[in-house]
């Protein structure tokens, strides 16, 4: 305690030059700490952010195991693809719910600090889980270990977001969201690249390939969410040193939670949530399946197509902060978001009937991906009051982890029934579905005088004949 109260004397009173008067040239009180031990100044916070981008690292190097490892999981396990996609469906059931609850239990129960902490456990245990069901030879332990893994990870990412908002403020904001964002990417990319090689390098080392090989690799992997867990423990240390030396408050995510606002809810704003919702499902379970079917159609090798299979998480970790500023200068989101959902409809068509180099249609993905994020979220906040976003996101979250979850389960059966080409016919259903629903919200808007379409220029007008 009395540390903390030298150096918050430190901070608050500039050192020995600003001793009281009587007092000798040398004071009691020590210098002004370094830059980078001073909360109040911008190599402290630029320290913090690091820590915050880690902070979700592991979670998504780790989300996205199973696609890395598609071919050698049904091997090794024994599995077929419906059961394979179970594991990217039992880490959405949790968050069916905990979308909702998140905010509240870092609000009102855990606190920023150990919440963060907690879910990091959650990541962590799971991943473990996850990776004793393959040394153990138990694919419904594998499937518990998604599970558990699944409640820490989408509330994890919520923690992330509280802390940049508690450390950040205005314009900062944005860029913090963005890089971010851009890291989580990187994980993602990381992991569609480096796990493949890793598990020859562990089949290489045991001398065969199998179950016991496969668990190796996911637990090693899972070192990832060890780093984010430090990160965790670092961040709330220096949370609560900043709180004790600037009387900074304890970040909260604000979110008001009510789902009785659900039924007051616009018919644009339900259409925006079938755009959600239409629009993942064709990405996320087409990228947990994408790696064999590059292999399978294209004649790629295991490694060329883990490259391009991860390609849109490459493209979107430097977009999407590009994508957020355009469309911040220039408004006309449906407009943006109809861009992005046929260029999607295109890469699929491609993907589906062509044989064209997949990196074409794989590079429009994730240029769509990236600027659909960039467009479409933040058009819940033009159609509901302020008091009912928390619900409304909570709300658009819980569908869209519903409809990762049902899909993916459908599409493993589509695959070990039909083949992949019925599968790429639907997901271009999937996402046809997405594109009525951004002409009928476009028609909706218009009719009703709505302003989801206004230019930035027409945003800011209206906002000033407000503060007048």
């Amino acid at each position: 305690m009395e540390e903390d109260d030298e150096e918050a004397r430190a901070l608050l009173e500039g050192g020995p030059n600003e001793a009281g008067r009587g007092a000798p040239a040398v004071s009691a009180v020590p210098g002004a700490l370094p830059a980078l031990c001073d909360p109040s100044r911008l190599a402290h916070r630029l320290l913090v952010l690091l820590l915050m981008c880690f902070l979700g690292f592991g979670s998504y190097f780790c989300y996205d195991n199973p696609a890395a490892l598609q071919t050698q999981v049904k091997r090794d396990m024994q599995v077929n693809t419906t059961r394979f996609m179970l594991l990217y469906a039992w880490y959405s059931w949790p968050n069916v719910v905990l979308c909702f609850f998140g905010g509240f239990l870092i609000d009102r129960v855990f606190g920023i600090r150990w919440g963060t902490i907690i879910f990091s456990c959650f990541v962590c245990i799971g991943q473990v889980i996850f990776a004793l069901g393959g040394i153990f030879n138990a694919f419904w332990l594998m499937e518990f270990g998604r599970f558990v893994f699944g409640i820490g990870g989408e509330s994890l990412a919520v923690a992330q977001n509280t802390y940049a908002v508690s450390w950040f403020k205005g314009k900062e904001l944005n860029l913090v969201f963005g890089l971010q964002l851009s890291m989580a990417r990187i994980g993602s990319t990381v992991n569609m690249n480096l796990m493949g090689w890793l598990y020859s390098k562990v089949e290489a080392s045991l001398g065969s390939a199998g179950h016991t090989t496969l668990g190796v690799t996911l637990m090693i992997g899972g070192i990832t969410c060890i780093l984010s867990l430090i990160c965790a423990l670092v961040l709330a240390y220096l949370d609560q040193r900043a709180e004790r030396i600037l009387h900074k408050a304890q970040g909260k995510t604000g979110e008001v939670i009510k789902l009785t606002d659900v039924k007051d809810f616009s018919l644009p704003l339900w259409l925006i949530f079938i755009i959600c919702v239409c629009y993942y499902v064709a990405v996320f379970p087409f990228i947990g399946l994408g790696k064999v079917f590059f292999i399978e159609k294209f004649g790629f090798s295991s490694q060329a197509a883990s490259a391009i299979n991860s390609v849109v998480y490459v493209i979107s970790a430097p977009m999407s902060p590009i994508f957020g500023f355009l469309v911040d200068k220039t408004g006309k989101n449906i407009i943006w978001v109809f861009c992005a959902v046929v260029t999607t409809l295109a890469a699929h068509v491609m993907l589906a009937f062509t044989l064209w180099n997949p990196w074409i249609a794989m590079c429009l993905l994730g240029l769509a991906y990236s600027l659909l994020a960039c467009a479409l979220w933040p058009m819940v906040a033009f159609v509901v009051p302020e008091h009912q976003l928390g619900t409304a996101y909570g709300f658009m979250q819980s569908i869209q982890n519903l409809g990762l979850a049902i899909i993916s389960i459908i599409a493993g059966m589509i695959l070990d029934t039909r083949g992949y080409l019925f599968l790429e016919v639907f997901f271009i259903a999937c996402v046809s579905l997405s594109l009525l629903s951004v002409v009928l919200l476009y028609v909706v808007n218009r009719a009703r005088g709505g302003n989801l379409n206004y230019s930035a220029r027409q945003r800011e007008e209206i906002k000033l004949s407000h503060a007048e």
